[in-house]
């Protein structure tokens, strides 16, 4: 059972805030009465309209897609770029949880499940993201330990991190490594690699809390197992 202006707004009809002024005013029937309490439970055998509009209460979807790099994370883009809808089902109103730059690759989860997406991108939640990257120079152990104790970006601090699988190419002079974080600010992996003077030359999302890429190839998609779900949600509480 779902909250009522809950499923109007999962329905893309209009915000939950604006679902609970037309539940309010008596804008709202389900099952042909008219509804005026905030908190009214509804399931998807009851019939819902909204100003006289019918509202259909969506199955909740949870996809993983390895996102390759030059999509963006949006379900449209004004510059006419290739988002990462282009390669999920279109059947079903889904939208990115968070988000991966245009050219970072890896993991991304696509729900239309708002409450889920709230739970996965909140930052006191401290959902862990894992990534692969490649740097510019030769990464000293010092610098390590200044961005796993924290270190200073902007206007903001980062939480406490860890750097494992550390590899040089002393030829080509880069150096590869493995980041685990639990926020996801804008830029964040590259700012703070760039702090202590690394580029970031390739960004790669390999895990999301349990969720990873394991026998998936670059651009494909799969359904979230019902066991990483109950492992994700578990991580929240």
């Amino acid at each position: 059972m779902e909250r009522l202006q809950k499923v109007i707004a999962n329905s893309g009809y209009t915000s939950r805030r604006k679902a609970e002024d037309l539940i309010v005013q008596g804008k709202v029937k389900v099952n042909d009465k008219i509804v005026t309490e905030l908190g009214t439970k509804v399931t998807n055998k009851d019939i819902i309209h909204v100003e006289g509009k019918l509202i259909g209460i969506e199955e909740k979807v949870y996809y993983l897609l390895y996102k390759p790099e030059g999509y963006v994370s949006t379900t449209n883009d004004e510059f006419g770029r290739k988002t990462v809808m282009d390669l999920v089902p279109s059947t079903k109103r889904v939208y990115p949880v968070g988000r991966l730059d245009y050219d970072t690759s890896g993991v991304l989860l696509l729900t239309n499940d708002g409450e889920f997406t709230n739970l996965m991108t909140s930052p006191k939640n401290h959902v862990e993201k894992e990534y692969s990257v490649k740097l510019s120079g030769l990464l000293r152990k010092e610098e390590s330990t200044r961005i796993c104790r924290g270190i200073k970006l902007d206007t903001y601090t980062t939480k406490k991190a860890r750097i494992k699988d550390v590899a040089y190419n002393k030829k080509n002079l880069t150096t590869l490594a493995t980041i685990t974080i639990t926020e996801g600010k804008y830029h964040q992996v590259k700012k703070m690699f760039e702090a202590t003077g690394h580029k970031v030359l390739k960004l790669k999302r390999i895990r999301f809390g349990v969720v990873t890429l394991d026998n998936m190839r670059i651009g494909e998609y799969r359904l979230v197992k019902p066991y990483e779900l109950r492992q994700l949600r578990v991580l929240v509480k």
